[in-house]
Formats: structure tokens, C-alpha cells, sequence
């Protein structure tokens, strides 16, 4: 129970349903529920399990109990859980109730408060460390003794800082599938904070490294002894060692990401010490870049902690946490958790605020994937990201990013209409009508941002033809590339199929007011709002 193997402390949590029966069953004829059913805290065959932001299953009551005390008690693997969050864990609930029909065991009821307050005080008093104090003149000698790695740039890598942030051919990865209005593929699958690339320095550096270094469980266990170390050059030298071992020794990061080095490098993230929190996330960018690792990192709790340094990090900091939260975006079993942890509104304010170019790049690429997921797009609109994603396309140095998120949320229908009332169709064109664009695949994602809002929505036809959009689509329909001609081509079809219906001096806008009850007016909805004034966006 809760990691120190003690279970008098468990609560009685199953009988059986016939109660004449019950004193005649031998007790060692009675199921034992799995293990994974009972509370971690409590002990108890859960009744409402939830899930916390570490990861980890408890019931709401041992939660709720411990969240009023102030509490997080040490698991079996050495983690302490993160109940900042708690989600209900449904499908566990319902295995849970499967379990009780088929072994012949009531339903269980949540344990009474007052028996889990009980519980939880007692657990504190066993789990309760001696204070560790260190005084200045410590800290101070430690430093003098050991003085800090300082990195000038927030790659990851040990070379020199790159003069670009993605190359062109990556950009041209953009494939836009031309028979659905659905969004296209990433730009790249690594953090703008991570590079490829090596200096030779590195490269000896890395011959070193291999030469002299044990085993990966030997590494572990130094790495794990240092970060837990109360001592701050400590924790400082075992980051740097981290972050270079992860970013030289690719082989070494599956092997690395175990419970009990995350567990020991998770409270580094947030670290007051700038050089250690530096180090602590750009060694967590390195581990996420491995597929194996993403799942594991945001179960282990990291993403809330990569929300505050984003909040109130440094401008390194803020860089990696980004890329961070881009790499671990990338999983489509991270995407939702990411977006109910509260990633999305301080990403945000990073792609609109950020001085870091870095920071806004990854920022908006996590956005990007995080919005491939439903119920993220609806959360984006509800923040009123919209008209402000506008702006930030139509002035931004992100526009071909942006534009991606854009299309993800107009793929449904509540990102349509969000969008049609920002004036997004006037907003679009005009970007296509200034045609200054850093690369070709900018164009491609406006014109597929406005493929996506025509998709079987009448109101698009009227607003594009009061932004003038034909013309427009003429001159990419004949300029454009192939997939972005495609596009324009098919639009335009689609503007002019219902005067292909009727005679070519009627106007069916006209028709659309008197008879249909449709007024041009009504297709205006949100035309006047200025999407440049400040009140625009929340963020």
C-alpha cells in the first residue's frame, strides 16, 4: 500500500451478494481482486477511481483527503503522484464493476472520509524526512569548487547555435491531400530547440563518452543518487551529464527513461536554480524525442510542470519546455491528456508573446498536433484563439504554422463558425492578395485554411465573393503549385455550381434573399469586428 508494503491499513471492500450464504464460503474461496483495482492510498477495491496528473489510479475520496492535507505519499516505484489533476478513470470503473459481477463481490462504495483522513495521517507520519539545511557558505564553496556550465544558446546539443529554425525541405514535407479538406502533415517531428547537426568537438566528445561509460543501469543509479542529492552542484552536475549523454548517445535514451529517473529529474523542472532548470528540461526534450519515451513522460506527471516554465521560466527555459510539449504532441495518446493538463492557453500566450522565435516556432507546432484531437480544437475556440491566430497569420513570422492550426480547426464545424465570424474569408484572401510569402507551402496552407471553411458551407460563398476571392483563386488556380492549383480549382467550381443551374443573368444571391429567406447580410456575420484592435484576444 502506497509503497511501503504495510497493509494493516486496509479497508474491508468486497462481500458477497448473497447474504444467507456469506458465513458458509470459506474465505480462501473468495477472488482476490488484481492489484491494480485497489487504491494505491486507501488499500480499497476502488469505487471512483480517478486519474491524477502523474498517471497513476486512486480513489477521488484518498485524493480529495490528501490534496486538504497537503500530502503526497511515496509509491512502490519510488514516485510521489501528482494530484494537481484529477480526471475520472471510467474505463477502469467499469472493469472494476465487471470484475465484482463475475467473482460474486457487491459493488464497492467509497471509503468514509474520516477512516481515509485516519489513513493518510498516519501514512505521513511514517513517510515524514529529516530537513535537510544547507547554508550559504556551503552553496557558496560548492559553487566556487564546482562552478556552473553556462549554455549561451537552448539547443540541446553541444555545438554551435544554428542560424535557421527549420530547413526548406522541410517545409516541403507539407502534403495537403487534395480529394478532403483535411489538414496537413507536420513540418518536422523534432523541437526547433534540437538539432541534428554536430561539431567536431562533440563528435571527440561523444568518443569519450562511449569509451568511458558503463553500462546504462550503472548511469541510471549515478544519475538517479545525484539528482536526488539535497546538494545543488549536484543536481546540476547530474542534469549536464544528462543532457549530454541524451543528446550524444541516442541509444541510451529508452534505456535511460525509467520510473526512477524521471521521478528524480520531474521536481528539477521547476527548479529555482536557472542552470539546473535549463538543463533539467532541454535533458527531458532529449529523452522525448525517442517514440517509446512520450508516453511514459507525460504519465509520469511532467506536463504540468512544463506549463509553469512555460508560465514563468526563463527565455531558455521557456524554449525547451515548448519543444517539450511539441515532442510529446507528437504521440496521439498524449494529445488529450496534454490538452486537459491546460496546455493550451499558455502555449498560446508563448505564440503571441514569446520574444523567442524558438519558443514561438515549437509553441505553434504544438499547437498544431495538439489540435489534430477534437475536443483540443473546441477547446481553442472557447478561448477565443481565433481572431487572434488571424492577426498572428496576417503579421506574424509563424504565418505557415498558423495556418496549419487553422486548418485543423476548420475542419469542424464549430472552428468553421468561429472562424467565418472573425472574418477569416476576407483574412485569407487578403494574405493570398499580398502574395508575400516565405515559401511556397505558406501559400498551400492558406489555400487549403480556405478550402477547409468552403467545405459544405453555403455562408463561405457569399463571403468570398464580397472579399473578392475569385480572382484571387483564378491566379492560383494558374500560378499556385499543384496542390494549392487543386484547391483553387475545386473552390472555384464549387463558387460557381449554382450558376450553372440557371441562366447566367440571374443573381443568386438575389434569389438566396427574397426567396429563400437567406439574407446577404446574414452571411456578414462578424464582418465588422476588427481583428486588429486590442481587445481581439484574451491571451
Amino acid at each position: 500500500m502506497g509503497g511501503n508494503g504495510k497493509h494493516r491499513w486496509k479497508i474491508s471492500f468486497y462481500h458477497r451478494s448473497n447474504s444467507n450464504s456469506k458465513m458458509e464460503i470459506n474465505k480462501h474461496q473468495l477472488q482476490q481482486p488484481p492489484k491494480e483495482f485497489l487504491c494505491p492510498i486507501s488499500g480499497s477495491l476502488m469505487a471512483d477511481p480517478v486519474v491524477v496528473s502523474s498517471g497513476q489510479t486512486f480513489e477521488r475520496v484518498s485524493v480529495q483527503v490528501c490534496r486538504e492535507l497537503g500530502f503526497s505519499p511515496k509509491l512502490e516505484d519510488g514516485s510521489r503522484p501528482d494530484f494537481s489533476t484529477v480526471i475520472a478513470n471510467l474505463a477502469i470503473k467499469t472493469t472494476i464493476l465487471h470484475w465484482c459481477d463475475s467473482a460474486g463481490v457487491e459493488h464497492p462504495l467509497p471509503p468514509d472520509s474520516g477512516t481515509v483522513v485516519k489513513l493518510v495521517r498516519a501514512l505521513m507520519a511514517e513517510n515524514q524526512e529529516p530537513e535537510i539545511r544547507v547554508s550559504e557558505r556551503e552553496l557558496l564553496k560548492g559553487v566556487a569548487d564546482h562552478p556552473p556550465v553556462i549554455f549561451s544558446h537552448a539547443e540541446t546539443e553541444l555545438g554551435p547555435r544554428a542560424n535557421h529554425f527549420y530547413s526548406s525541405s522541410s517545409e516541403e514535407s507539407v502534403v495537403i491531400p487534395s480529394t478532403s479538406p483535411a489538414t496537413p502533415l507536420p513540418l518536422t517531428t523534432r523541437p526547433s530547440c534540437y538539432s541534428s547537426s554536430s561539431s567536431s568537438s562533440e563528435i571527440v566528445e561523444n568518443e569519450t563518452l562511449t569509451a568511458n561509460s558503463g553500462p546504462a543501469s550503472e548511469e541510471e543509479d549515478k544519475l538517479v543518487t545525484k539528482l536526488k542529492s539535497p546538494e545543488v552542484v549536484e543536481q546540476e552536475d547530474a542534469v549536464i551529464s544528462l543532457r549530454k549523454l541524451t543528446r550524444t548517445k541516442e541509444e541510451l535514451r529508452v534505456l535511460l527513461c525509467t520510473p526512477q529517473l524521471l521521478s528524480a529529474l520531474r521536481p528539477l523542472i521547476t527548479s529555482k536554480y536557472s542552470a539546473v532548470q535549463i538543463n533539467a528540461v532541454a535533458s527531458l526534450v532529449n529523452l522525448s524525442l525517442d517514440t517509446p519515451n512520450k508516453v511514459k513522460i507525460v504519465r509520469s506527471g511532467f506536463v504540468p510542470r512544463l506549463i509553469d516554465v512555460l508560465k514563468g521560466g526563463s527565455s531558455e527555459s521557456q524554449e525547451h519546455a515548448a519543444g517539450a510539449l511539441f515532442s510529446l504532441a507528437l504521440d496521439d495518446e498524449n494529445k488529450m491528456a496534454i490538452g486537459v493538463l491546460g496546455a493550451l492557453p499558455p502555449l498560446m500566450h508563448a505564440l503571441l508573446r514569446s520574444e523567442s522565435e524558438r519558443t514561438r516556432h515549437d509553441s505553434a507546432l504544438a499547437l498544431y498536433h495538439l489540435t489534430l484531437v477534437q475536443s483540443n480544437r473546441v477547446k481553442l475556440i472557447k478561448l477565443n484563439a481565433v481572431p487572434t491566430l488571424l492577426v498572428l497569420a496576417k503579421t506574424g513570422s509563424s504565418a505557415s504554422r498558423i495556418l496549419l492550426i487553422l486548418c485543423n480547426l476548420a475542419v469542424c464545424p464549430e472552428g468553421r463558425s468561429a472562424m467565418l465570424d472573425a472574418n477569416a474569408v476576407e483574412c485569407l484572401v487578403g494574405i493570398l492578395r499580398a502574395n508575400e510569402f516565405d515559401s511556397e507551402s505558406t501559400r498551400e496552407n492558406c489555400v487549403a485554411a480556405l478550402f477547409a471553411l468552403s467545405h459544405g458551407n453555403m455562408r463561405f460563398r457569399g463571403l468570398a465573393r464580397e472579399a473578392k476571392a475569385v480572382e484571387v483563386l483564378r491566379e492560383v488556380e494558374e500560378r499556385g503549385s499543384e496542390r494549392a492549383r487543386e484547391k483553387a480549382r475545386r473552390m472555384l467550381q464549387m463558387m460557381r455550381g449554382r450558376e450553372d443551374d440557371e441562366d447566367e443573368d440571374d443573381d443568386w444571391e438575389g434569389r438566396l434573399e427574397s426567396g429563400g429567406g437567406l439574407s446577404v447580410n446574414r452571411y456578414r456575420v462578424g464582418l465588422g469586428r476588427n481583428i486588429h484592435g486590442p481587445n481581439s484576444t484574451t491571451f
